[in-house]
């Protein structure tokens, strides 16, 4: 009886949630209301308030979900406790062992002893709980391993409690990537403050865990701050999280392979959301091969809580055009698609199934399509001009080739101009029409090279030897991603010798190798301060290319330009 004694009745439980918000909520909403600087600032504090109105709906679905749990520990522990004989209610003992419970109201207790000795007294509180359909009813093949929902990997400091989750499901591709890049501009496209408020989350949809390692390792060479910060998550699904693919079902008349894909994309999307769900107030759903413009995570919320503030109810704000890129939702709304998706995902393409949820969720049928695409843009609301852009061509689909651009995104920048030390310029690759290396140097235009050959040299010969803080190239561009310098070093020409450059391995002809172009096709480093004033810099290619070549940036800082 004791164990009995410790289970909280529903009552108690929605009692302390209110005594907790009232204690923790209300105090901190004085707090945020009198602690604001500029009092006249009405709009700021209706967009805190908003902010705090958003993030009590993600709590109080946490909330929820601690309450499911300890639902089902009560419902097992009254299941192992026996009631005592001295719980039973005047003769109301059932055939199932159960009696009266002690909360039963007084009429009710008098009515059962008037009904004693009849079949109608003993059908109260029999042993038998309701079971509602649940994710293994859609997904039944996830009940063949106990370990279906387990993750397979996972690369994560823990972050949770931010204010936007980003989501990048990718997949193995057989052409090129985009991950990279595409990492690369969702971080460089946010601010300090940005990175510190927001989370990104790689799903790598695939069960090959020697694959998932090697996407792992990439992304930490490629970005180690970002991962040890925790801005940066990967993980991964088990094998049996997939049911078989082969035993689809064929719908709206497309061949297997395109089912298997669409209905997976479905799944994964399913995981990722569930993953991300707990971890911040706004999730916004993206893909691996797309680009960002600068503080896109401070527009995104802003219009968000916007339209909190100003009483709008949204399900879904629209940040790009095309597909399923730059979907944001409340996290605390995200089970209405999960669930959506589980149930149909062999059926539909996912961005059908998102636009059947808001139709059957708001749907008249007594009323024509004008109402519903009316109805429909109060809850999809789009936002303009775009903040994200796709730029992949190559489709994980096998044959498909994807070449939409959104034209809400504006123009994208094809080179980012520097100010760079006085250098004559030498480039051993002839260049495509006036996209001469010059001109990239000076910050004109982009340097285009055709087809890099061993041993083709890019020199920059500094009028006056220089000090070398840091360099930094960027190869390809959006509108060409393949047009990378591959297997290409970066090396110095040391001005004068001296004790450190004579312990060097120099190459032939004395240069100094400092760094090197990377998978994503960028080179950037700061040289060995040892190394004195070097004369010149010079990328040298140590291989053939299939592509040509393309520089987007050169920035080569000295220590003037570092203290300017």
């Amino acid at each position: 009886m004791a164990v009995v004694n410790l289970v909280v009745t529903p009552l108690r439980r929605r009692n302390c949630l209110l005594v907790l918000a009232f204690v923790v909520f209300i105090p901190f909403c004085f707090f945020v209301l009198f602690s604001v600087p500029d009092v006249s600032s009405e709009q700021m504090l209706i967009q805190r308030l908003a902010e705090l109105q958003v993030k009590l709906q993600y709590l109080d679905t946490m909330y929820r979900s601690r309450q499911e749990d300890l639902q089902q520990l009560t419902a097992h522990i009254d299941q192992m406790v026996a009631p005592s004989d001295s719980n039973a209610s005047l003769g109301a003992l059932s055939p199932f062992g159960g009696a009266a419970p002690a909360t039963t109201k007084p009429e009710i207790r008098q009515l059962l002893r008037n009904m004693s000795g009849m079949n109608a007294a003993h059908g109260l509180n029999p042993p038998i709980m309701l079971r509602l359909p649940s994710s293994f009813h859609f997904l039944p093949h996830l009940l063949d391993d106990p370990a279906s929902l387990r993750l397979a990997y996972l690369m994560s400091k823990g972050r949770t409690g931010v204010s936007v989750v980003l989501g990048v499901p990718t997949v193995r591709r057989e052409k090129h990537t985009y991950l990279m890049e595409t990492l690369q501009s969702l971080v460089d496209g946010m601010s300090m403050d940005e990175r510190e408020d927001a989370l990104i989350v790689i799903f790598v949809a695939e069960t090959d865990l020697e694959y998932v390692l090697l996407v792992a390792k990439e992304i930490e060479l490629r970005f180690p701050s970002q991962v040890d910060s925790g801005l940066i998550e990967v993980v991964s699904p088990s094998v049996s999280y997939y049911p078989d693919m082969d035993k689809l079902r064929s719908t709206l008349g497309d061949p297997l392979e395109r089912v298997r894909w669409r209905s997976k994309q479905n799944l994964d999307f399913a995981f990722l959301m569930s993953y991300c769900q707990p971890k911040g107030t706004f999730y916004v759903q993206l893909e691996d091969d797309i680009l960002a413009k600068p503080y896109y995570i401070s527009e995104m919320k802003k219009f968000a809580l916007d339209k909190t503030a100003n009483k709008e109810p949204w399900f879904v704000l629209d940040f790009c055009q095309l597909g399923f890129i730059g979907k944001m939702f409340k996290s605390a709304e995200l089970p209405w698609l999960i669930q959506f998706f589980q149930m149909f995902y062999n059926d539909k393409p996912v961005d059908w199934l998102l636009d059947d949820l808001i139709y059957t969720k708001i749907c008249n049928w007594e009323k024509n399509k004008d109402f519903y695409k009316r109805d429909k843009a109060k809850l999809w609301i789009h936002y303009k001009p775009s903040l994200f852009q796709h730029i992949g061509t190559h489709s994980s689909l096998k044959g498909k080739v994807q070449k939409l651009k959104d034209k809400q995104f504006g123009k994208v920048a094809l080179f980012f101009p520097h100010t760079n030390p006085e250098a004559d310029i030498i480039s051993g690759i002839k260049c495509y029409k006036l996209y001469s290396l010059k001109r990239a140097y000076l910050g004109e235009a982009f340097f285009w090279g055709l087809l890099p050959q061993p041993g083709d040299q890019l020199i920059f010969k500094f009028k006056t030897p220089i000090h070398i803080k840091r360099f930094f190239f960027r190869s390809g561009n959006v509108e060409h991603p393949s047009d990378k310098f591959y297997n290409t070093s970066v090396e110095v020409m040391p001005a004068e010798s001296n004790l450190y450059v004579n312990s060097l391995n120099l190459t032939a002809d004395g240069y100094i190798v400092v760094g090197k172009f990377d998978s994503v096709g960028i080179a950037t480093g700061n040289p060995n301060e040892n190394i004195g004033r070097v004369s010149a810099l010079r990328l040298y290619v140590h291989s053939e290319s299939d592509n040509w070549a393309i520089l987007s940036e050169i920035h080569i800082q000295d220590e003037y330009s570092v203290a300017r």
